[in-house]
């Protein structure tokens, strides 16, 4: 391999440089503070652990942005984590083991096989909240104001909600009674909003015509305030569990109405359908084609680990806040402190350090200026005394 090659990363992979590292590190700081003033507790999962915990009730999606590789100690298949979810969902199942509502949330790396978007990155930083142990709606709306609070804090504005609930695609499916292998090409027909793409699947289905047109509907039930009720006209004849999920979708909404976000519905969006369960929500800011986050309703998931649990939460990647974000040029300037030691000066330096303060001492020979160093501030002795002056 050539030398310059030797030094190439994955396509996909990135390192974080000292300003990044600085800014991003500050912003998860600054956003788990702002998780556990909500009264989310920090968890830590691993990096990896056996592949089939690491993917219980999370569906095929998940399993195909896995990386796997066999333990040489047992011989067992493993996965390098692409989600926290599932694991914070085994904390609360099988190590907590709490009876009563619980919250936790987590920071930290997620590696998947191939990028969300063209030439997006591989490795993420998730950030998110997960909240157990609690079905209605009132633990949706919680998470869904967490998250926009989350993202606010980040600096990002002019945010756009949407919500959906998956319960409808699936009720109006189960009442279809669709072969497996059709429901998926349907489900992908709606992910795409291809209207005549599924009025073609449905032709060729022996389901009853009234419950296609409710399928097809699905497809033009996108937008504000009006969608609801265009929808309960629409699905007025549809099975009770579909007005049920309307209920519980105008109640989530009502409560976000007033949130910094503007608020809009879509039916047919239906990410990660084999994984959620109830409603589901996204985040989008202008000039971005992707969900900056997104959550829902996905109960059950414990069911593996011993205790199915109601659960709901978001989660988001803060690398891609960060670029998102205003530019922030308050960087952590330094006082730049003599490199020959003298009587006093260790121990001034130390207490500007225990202050907060970072000092950095010159090393001999260096003669680089303060500002090429990171500091505005110089320490300097004046009649005996050591003092902290500007550059």
């Amino acid at each position: 391999m050539a030398d310059q090659e030797r030094w190439l990363l994955p396509e996909g992979i990135e390192e974080i440089l000292p300003d990044e590292a600085r800014r991003l590190e500050r912003l998860r700081r600054k956003l788990l503070d702002l998780l556990a003033a909500w009264g989310y507790e920090l968890v830590m999962p691993p990096l990896i652990e056996y592949l089939d915990a690491l993917l219980t009730g999370t569906g095929r999606d998940l399993d195909l942005q896995t990386f796997k590789l066999t333990d040489q100690l047992t011989g067992r298949l493993m996965g390098v984590r692409a989600d926290m979810t599932p694991q914070a969902a085994r904390i609360d199942a099988h190590y907590l083991k709490r009876e009563r509502p619980v919250r936790l949330c987590y920071a930290g790396n997620v590696l998947r096989t191939r990028p969300d978007v063209f030439a997006g990155s591989r490795e993420l930083l998730q950030l998110g909240a997960e909240l157990f142990g609690h079905p209605g709606p009132e633990s949706d709306i919680e998470v869904a104001r967490l998250m926009l609070a989350a993202l606010a804090a980040a600096g990002l504005s002019d945010l756009h909600l949407g919500l959906g609930h998956v319960g409808v695609f699936r009720a109006l499916s189960a009442e279809a009674r669709l072969p497996e292998a059709f429901e998926n090409d349907l489900f992908e027909a709606l992910q795409r909003k291809a209207r005549s793409q599924v009025e073609t699947l449905l032709v060729a289905s022996d389901a009853p015509g009234g419950v296609k047109s409710m399928l097809v509907a699905l497809t033009d039930l996108n937008g504000g305030a009006e969608t609801l009720i265009r929808a309960r006209e629409l699905l007025k004849t549809a099975p009770p569990a579909v007005h049920v999920a309307l209920v519980n979708l105008e109640r989530v909404a009502d409560a976000l109405a007033h949130s910094n976000a503007l608020v809009y519905f879509d039916l047919a969006e239906l990410r990660g359908y084999r994984y959620y369960t109830g409603v589901v929500f996204s985040a989008f800011v202008p000039g971005q084609g992707q969900a900056i986050a997104q959550g829902g309703r996905y109960d059950g998931i414990g069911r593996a680990f011993g205790r199915a649990r109601a659960a709901t939460g978001f989660s988001t990647d803060l690398r891609r806040l960060l670029r998102l974000a205003p530019a922030d040029d308050v960087g952590a300037k330094g006082i730049l402190a003599p490199h020959a030691g003298k009587p006093g000066m260790d121990e001034m330096m130390a207490k500007l350090r225990a202050a907060g303060e970072c000092v950095l001492a010159r090393l001999p020979g260096d003669s680089s200026p303060a500002a090429a160093l990171g500091c505005d501030r110089e320490l300097v002795e004046q009649g005996g005394q050591w003092i902290v002056k500007p550059v």
